[in-house]
């Protein structure tokens, strides 16, 4: 399992030492917020160049746009390896092929409530599934809900189809909860990881772990 530590957490005052403190981890999670798809905003292209200028750690980008279409070249950096927009979004499937013709792995994220089967055609196309725990747009919320169940109904549909898509899982991602996404092939940790002393410790333990 990959641990994608998502920066949301982190102190932006400090941020080259935070990125220090996370250095382990395969993936750097940015979530991006335009205050019109979900209700924050968080950064966008220049703090995520930042970031980029500060870690050779590939970056899996999370855009919760309501237009990711227009955004996406300005996402791409030199570690950009993943970038995941909304099934529920405008322009979702043009976005998909877009981030594709780039040379990127596309993401496709399902909200909570939204079912596998009503995205399928977007699965298909998909390098990455995103599976929400919480409504998305917040960080430090508890589960809404266990995920299990669609985690193993992506697994399913996967094998079934022959196909290569990593299941990637988000939302109140702690020492507990971890357990019930055992097997999602990477998980974000926002809130819980930032506020521990031994950040590498939790990120080692938690790559350790095989599915």
């Amino acid at each position: 399992m990959i641990c994608s530590p998502s920066i949301l957490s982190a102190d932006f005052k400090n941020l080259e030492k935070e990125l220090k403190s996370i250095q382990n981890s395969q993936l750097i999670h940015l979530d991006i917020m335009d205050g019109n798809f979900v209700p924050n905003i968080s950064f966008g292209p220049a703090i995520s160049s930042q970031v980029a200028s500060l870690t050779k750690q590939p970056l899996d980008i999370h855009l919760m746009i309501f237009d990711p279409l227009p955004w996406i070249e300005r996402f791409i950096f030199p570690t950009t390896k993943y970038i995941t927009v909304h099934g529920e979004s405008k322009n979702a499937l043009n976005a998909l092929k877009l981030i594709k013709e780039k040379g990127i792995k596309a993401g496709i994220c399902l909200k909570p409530k939204t079912k596998v089967h009503d995205m399928l055609n977007l699965i298909n196309l998909a390098d990455l599934v995103l599976v929400m725990t919480v409504e998305p747009g917040f960080s430090g919320q508890a589960f809404l809900l266990n995920p299990s169940l669609k985690i193993e109904e992506l697994i399913r549909y996967r094998k079934a189809n022959k196909l290569n898509f990593v299941i990637e899982v988000d939302g109140g991602i702690n020492n507990e909860t971890i357990k019930k996404v055992a097997n999602a092939d990477i998980v974000v940790m926002g809130s819980y990881l930032f506020s521990q002393k031994n950040r590498q410790k939790i990120i080692n333990d938690i790559q350790k772990e095989t599915k």
